[in-house]
């Protein structure tokens, strides 16, 4: 049976206690009233030095008299409506713990608060998209989350002033998320019956601690509440602690708790391609890396497009199968021209062995082990897809001043202003399970060239029932490379690729100098002329 007793029997305690401190109030008020001025003697009436008889301070006495009686009758009335207050909750109390618990939030515990306001709390949980999905009109209804570890937050909202990390954390933030790590320690340390835990089974207190947080996800809808989406982990451990919270203006209430096992959890890697033999070499590095010598729970495709090249993505692929004794790769030739959209298609419908977790890559993306498990943990069959939102990095030669100056890519992987931006308007990184992209019907074929096919699927996605996790991933890189906008593209595909292009460059600043570089060295000249000028007088 499940154990609603003990919370509302501590709701009662908290009520009284409630209660306890509003009569300290009150009495504190009384005394207040009733401790004469330190200045008496300057406020009685009359002229100074005038003497005052005994019937005058006989009517002074009795009117305070009077007063105070009121005063005390004002406050007894008020403690008697408190009391049947107290009453009436008490009652409600009772009647709620006969009553079925609402399906909506599991074990609330000791914040819920009875009746009407119970009643919302419930309800801005069922509009937050935290059971299931919101259908929503378009890609700029959904609000994202801003991602977390125990030092940093990565935000979307940069402006001219905010950065894509914040390090230190504000201290309104830091104790707000401090309190939500907290709180899913608690659970997670203390489990109740929905957490799937026995009462005969002996439970080891206090297993996790700060130290096991490996990441979080937060967002705020400003009719609703925050939802908080928390990930622990013992060290070397495959197996996560899920916790769910939320907080609709507020005390923080739990929604869930569960443990996530990724060990056997295969990551099918998708890479459409066409040409750049080079940088798929670079990719295929970081995938050996990654991949292969420490996470070996995924499967590379690679859909290749044309003739050109081919044979040395083949050599390059059995290469490295020969050298870390590693097969879980395909690779597929097609003879046409290149589609992503296209490519993808072929990439899931590919894989003959049921249902499979895929990653949606682009062979100018590089990631960390971190991202695997990232990928694992924020996608659900028939529940969740991720749309991650990568940084993308900056044209090295207008950062450092030219590609000679350029640090190894390896020092370039960080979340600086001016070293790259939250690529916030693309939708081609994403993991989703293939039972999932089949139902809500892949791409659009139809879609030729570049961009248009992600924002499509993206859009089915948010009108669906399936939950949207879209955030900022720090270990995501998208590498710089020169953007080519076809002249085949239509309007709307033009443009949208030649704004990304300009973002793709360079940061606001950056781009500022760059367009008023005469003027700047006009100024310059200027300047040194005026100097030479004056050593010369």
């Amino acid at each position: 049976m499940p154990r609603r007793g003990f919370p509302l029997q501590g709701r009662v305690r908290w009520l009284l206690l409630a209660l306890f401190l509003l009569l300290v109030l009150l009495l504190f008020a009384y005394l207040l009233e009733c401790t004469p001025p330190a200045d008496a003697s300057q406020t009685l009436p009359g002229v100074v030095g005038e003497p005052f008889n005994r019937e005058y301070y006989q009517t002074l006495l009795q009117e305070h008299e009077e007063r105070h009686l009121s005063r005390v009758y004002s406050l007894k009335r008020q403690i008697a409506q408190l009391k049947q207050e107290l009453q009436e909750m008490s009652d409600k109390l009772k009647v709620m713990q006969e009553k079925k618990e609402p399906p909506g939030v599991q074990g609330l515990g000791e914040n819920q608060e009875p009746g009407d306001l119970l009643e919302f709390l419930h309800s801005q949980i069922d509009k937050a998209e935290v059971n299931a999905g919101a259908r929503l009109p378009s890609e700029y209804a959904l609000v994202p989350f801003e991602s977390f570890t125990s030092s940093k937050v990565y935000q979307l909202e940069m402006g001219l002033t905010r950065h894509p990390e914040e390090k230190p954390v504000r201290k309104d933030r830091r104790d707000e998320l401090v309190e939500a790590v907290e709180a899913a320690l608690d659970i997670i340390n203390n489990p109740d019956e929905e957490d799937g835990v026995e009462e005969d089974v002996p439970v080891q207190r206090q297993t996790y601690t700060d130290s096991h947080f490996m990441e979080g996800l937060y967002r705020t809808e400003r009719d609703k509440g925050t939802l908080y989406e928390l990930f622990f982990a013992k060290e070397d451990s495959s197996s996560f602690r899920h916790v769910s919270l939320f907080r609709p203006f507020g005390p923080i209430m739990k929604v869930r708790s569960t443990s996530v096992e990724t060990l056997g959890m295969i990551i099918n890697i998708i890479v459409p391609l066409a040409g750049r033999v080079d940088t798929f070499s670079q990719f295929l590095q970081n995938f050996r890396e990654v991949c292969v010598q420490r996470d070996r729970q995924v499967h590379l495709t690679v859909v290749y497009f044309g003739q050109e090249g081919l044979q040395e993505v083949k050599s390059s692929l059995e290469k490295m199968s020969r050298e870390e004794t590693f097969s879980n790769y395909t690779l597929i030739p097609v003879d046409e021209e290149f589609s992503r959209g296209r490519g993808l298609d072929i990439g899931a419908n590919a894989w003959k062995n049921g249902d499979v977790l895929m990653f949606f890559c682009d062979v100018d993306i590089r990631f960390s082990l971190d991202f695997l498990n990232t990928c694992r943990l924020h996608a659900a069959p028939n529940k969740k897809v991720f749309y991650p939102v990568v940084f993308s990095l900056y044209n090295p030669a207008i950062v450092y001043g030219s590609l000679e100056l350029a640090p190894p890519i390896e020092q370039q992987l960080s979340h600086k202003k001016d070293a790259g931006f939250w690529r916030d308007f693309g939708f081609g990184m994403t993991c989703q399970y293939r039972s999932d992209f089949l139902n809500i019907g892949g791409f659009d074929l139809e879609v030729k060239g570049w961009g248009v096919e992600d924002v499509h699927l993206y859009r089915k996605y948010l009108r669906s029932e399936l939950i949207v996790i879209r955030s900022p991933v720090s270990s995501l890189f998208h590498l710089w490379h020169e953007k080519q906008c076809a002249d085949e593209l239509t309007p709307e595909q033009y443009r949208m690729c030649i704004q990304s292009k300009a973002m793709n460059e360079a940061s606001h600043p950056h781009l500022g100098m760059l367009v008023f570089r005469d003027e700047i060295e006009a100024h310059l000249r200027k300047q040194a002329f005026k100097t030479q000028s004056k050593t010369e007088a």
